[in-house]
């Protein structure tokens, strides 16, 4: 019996009786691939998506011509799905062969004790544990020794910025505190130029900001088995959040109904200064927009919202550690085909392959290294370098998602142009209550 289950129960449910009635015994590997399906989990992209439906299709072609079995993906497009489909999965003991997750979504899986653990054996399947770049593996487990994330993609995130609006406004470098920023966000704004583009109504976006600041301000949201949303400092990232668009009108007011990819283009086309919060993904859409040659990467402020310096507790959080994380789920009867596709791509030609097309740097070390003479990656590496993890607590999907929910509910407040910070306090006060329960049920 899958022992797993159980912990899935406990850590994400609490039903203990759903798991006994559902639990079964996992079959094993069946060997070779001939007229097999292996499915995959995989972020829907937004971005790109004719291009992704390709690079599917080329994935699955490769892979059939190695192993003569079938690649089916099914996509999820925000980290609600995300997580529904693990908790589903798992408890059920049937669905998705492999994995893609983000990187902060790998301590949940872990919580559950359904993934497969990777050993010396495990590694070697996939190429050996030195093909990966080491700070990589930061969020693939606890520790060293029990990791189940498999590192697919980084991406460290930066903020793009518009060269010839700085120059033209007297700016000489980018911000490197929040406040700095606001300042120079209103000074690029005037008449139809923005500061600003932030993508407000993004599944994924909002609660980086807010983790962010917060880490720098000395609050890490998370104190071992305590959740710390009401404190001072994720009040004060949430007020400057939103009053980018509410009261400092450095952003353009469409912009709390985009996603990512609308921001990404309002930046694109040359009429603002900043664009937040974006990562290497962004650099085709750049470099086919007005913005081409008028446009580098820079770090994201690494002083809180309100100081000029950090606290002696603040931490130089550039960015998570972000990426995604292939998973290869114990109760998988393919798991040697599993191991295959893992290979495939991370391997160092697919890897670079990928990157051409989508941007996202590569998690092997040997495709990595390669791209080091790029000086426009040069913030990206320093970001890299400066990611700091997230909690690594089962209970960090349902945080998330409770920072998430506090800026979705918050989207009709800021239509109409105004939050008071005690609206802004009452839903983190229910964040809170969330937080500590998934904290609770997470021990």
């Amino acid at each position: 019996m899958r022992s797993g289950r159980m912990r899935l129960a406990m850590a994400l449910t609490g039903v203990t009786t759903l798991v006994a009635a559902l639990a079964a015994c996992g079959g094993g590997d069946d060997g070779g691939g001939d007229g097999k399906t292996l499915n995959v989990l995989i972020g829907a992209n937004t971005q790109y998506p004719e291009e992704f439906a390709a690079w599917q299709k080329t994935i699955s072609d490769k892979f059939k011509a190695q192993t003569g079995a079938t690649v089916k993906f099914e996509q999820f497009a925000s980290a609600n799905d995300e997580l529904t489909k693990i908790q589903t999965s798992v408890v059920s003991g049937s669905g998705p062969d492999v994995y893609a997750v983000g990187t902060t979504f790998t301590p949940t899986a872990y919580s559950t004790g359904a993934f497969v653990k990777m050993g010396d054996a495990e590694w070697q399947k996939v190429g050996g544990k030195d093909k990966f770049n080491p700070a990589t593996l930061g969020i693939s487990g606890p520790d060293a020794s029990n990791q189940i994330g498999i590192p697919w993609v980084s991406r460290p995130f930066v903020m793009a910025y518009n060269t010839e609006l700085l120059k033209a406004a007297g700016i000489a470098k980018p911000a490197t505190t929040w406040d700095e920023l606001t300042q120079q966000a209103k000074q690029l704004t005037k008449g139809d130029q923005y500061g600003l583009a932030v993508a407000y109504k993004d599944n994924f976006d909002p609660w980086k900001f807010v983790w962010g600041m917060s880490v720098q301000a000395g609050n890490p949201l998370v104190d071992g088995k305590t959740a710390r949303l009401e404190d001072p400092a994720v009040l004060k990232a949430y007020e400057t959040y939103f009053g980018w668009l509410a009261t400092d009108k450095v952003v353009d007011p469409a912009a709390v109904g985009w996603t990512n990819p609308q921001a990404v283009a309002a930046f694109a086309k040359g009429k603002t200064g900043y664009f937040l919060l974006t990562t290497t993904t962004a650099t085709n859409s750049l470099d086919q927009g007005a913005v081409k040659g008028k446009w580098a990467f820079a770090l994201l402020p690494t002083v809180p919202p309100g100081a000029t310096s950090r606290p002696a507790n603040g931490v130089e959080a550039a960015s998570i550690l972000s990426g995604d994380n292939l998973l290869v789920a114990d109760y998988s009867k393919n798991k040697d085909l599993a191991f295959e596709y893992v290979k495939l791509v991370t391997d160092s030609e697919t890897q670079l392959d990928y990157y051409q097309k989508f941007g996202n740097l590569p998690a092997n070390a040997a495709a990595l290294q390669s791209l080091a003479s790029d000086q426009k990656l040069a913030p990206v590496t320093e970001a890299a370098q400066k990611s700091v993890a997230t909690p690594f607590t089962g209970a960090w999907g349902d945080i998330q998602l409770a920072l998430t929910n506090v800026a979705v509910q918050s989207l009709p407040d800021l239509a109409k142009g105004s939050i008071p910070p005690a609206t802004i306090s009452t839903r983190l006060a229910d964040a809170q209550k969330k937080a500590q329960s998934a904290l609770d049920r997470a021990k």
